[in-house]
């Protein structure tokens, strides 16, 4: 047990008028989530929907609590992993809540990582034409990204989150505990986001990272916490500004249509996480963006650097020589056409000097196919 007490809980809230509302970081919130939830419900009856490895760990606990509070509470189980973020599973889902009875003024309950949220979220927003949900997300990309902003949503055969629906939640809850239970590896996929965000528009955030990120990684709690809480700080006033993504919420994709396009070649088979496939992406991003001299090579190395110090991959060789995979770059790049960010034909793609990227959509496919082939054959 972590020795790491009397961390004063926070609140970020996400400002959307008529449908704000707050996230709550903290310890010990599972074992408060009457507290913070009876006063939100519309009804006490809820659905609670987790996976095959979190549900053993922390349903138990949930369903305890809310049902000690007063709450009607069922549960669904799914299997783990991004390929439950498809249409078959989907259908299952939407089965077994309408077989459950649930109700426009019932609750979901997403509790896991970014997939569960992600399809639950979507579930919600088409239950009945549109139920209430909350997150209680159990992975550091979850906590840091995916569960704040309201993009729900799940894969097709052709690209990832194709089908999806904006959708806000009623609630974020992040009990810090849950990182303890975390392989850490999951914890390096999410603190991948983590970074996005000092690269993004916040050199400061990056220096910071640079010399602390490491106890991130390795379970300072109050390292986390700081991170968490200026992660959803950024998401929050920037799905403030642009809900719909019409503008600046585009920046938070940085690296992402280069990693969903590995994801993709991957099958979303669980041998690549999300969070790695973003890393390679945002060295990617950069590594063009030096190349139109909007940076230099320095900004791509000083990047490449700090998530090899965390112990992450950077490049897409290091990739395929984990999994005796032999990557394409024109197969990455037909990926990479199916992005949902595509706009008139064009790829749309997130660059500039670290701090203070941009959207790009004319990039020459050929600098495109150069980078993919680089990063495919790096000798680091």
């Amino acid at each position: 047990m972590k020795q790491q007490n009397h961390i004063p809980h926070s609140t970020v809230t996400v400002d959307l008028g008529d449908r704000t509302y707050d996230i709550k970081i903290g310890e010990g919130l599972l074992e408060a989530l009457g507290d913070h939830l009876l006063p939100i419900l519309p009804r006490p009856r809820v659905v609670i929907i987790t996976d095959e490895n979190v549900g053993p760990i922390y349903l138990p606990t949930v369903t305890r609590v809310l049902k000690a509070s007063g709450v009607t509470v069922d549960s669904i189980t799914l299997p783990a992993g991004e390929a439950s973020k498809s249409i078959t599973h989907y259908e299952s889902l939407m089965d077994q809540l309408i077989l459950l009875g649930t109700e426009r003024k019932d609750t979901l309950i997403a509790l896991g990582g970014g997939v569960i949220g992600d399809l639950t979220g979507f579930a919600a927003a088409t239950l009945r034409r549109g139920i209430n949900f909350i997150q209680i997300p159990t992975s550091l990309l979850a906590q840091v990204d995916s569960s704040v902003g309201g993009k729900t949503g799940i894969n097709s055969k052709h690209g990832k989150n194709l089908i999806g629906a904006f959708y806000q939640p009623l609630a974020v809850i992040i009990d810090l505990s849950v990182l303890d239970t975390l392989p850490k590896r999951e914890l390096q996929a999410g603190y991948a986001e983590v970074v996005k965000y000092g690269a993004i528009d916040n050199k400061e955030f990056f220096v910071w990272l640079e010399t602390n990120g490491i106890r991130v990684i390795n379970g300072n709690r109050q390292a986390q916490k700081y991170v968490i809480e200026t992660s959803c700080r950024a998401k929050a006033r920037i799905v403030s500004e642009d809900e719909l993504e019409h503008g600046k919420r585009a920046l938070l994709n940085f690296g992402h249509t280069f990693g969903h396009a590995l994801e993709a070649e991957f099958g979303y088979d669980g041998r690549l996480l999300h969070g790695e496939g973003v890393a390679i992406g945002m060295v990617m991003a950069l590594s063009i963006s030096a190349k139109l001299g909007m940076t230099k090579d320095t900004d791509a190395k000083r990047l490449r650097q700090h998530l090899k110090d965390v112990g992450m991959m950077t490049n897409a060789h290091s990739l395929s020589s984990r999994h005796n995979l032999n990557l394409s770059a024109e197969k990455l790049f037909s990926h990479m056409a199916q992005d949902k960010k595509v706009s008139d034909g064009k790829m749309v793609f997130i660059l500039g000097p670290l701090g203070a990227v941009c959207t790009r959509n004319d990039v020459n496919p050929k600098i495109i196919i150069e980078t993919l082939e680089q990063s495919i054959h790096a000798d680091d």
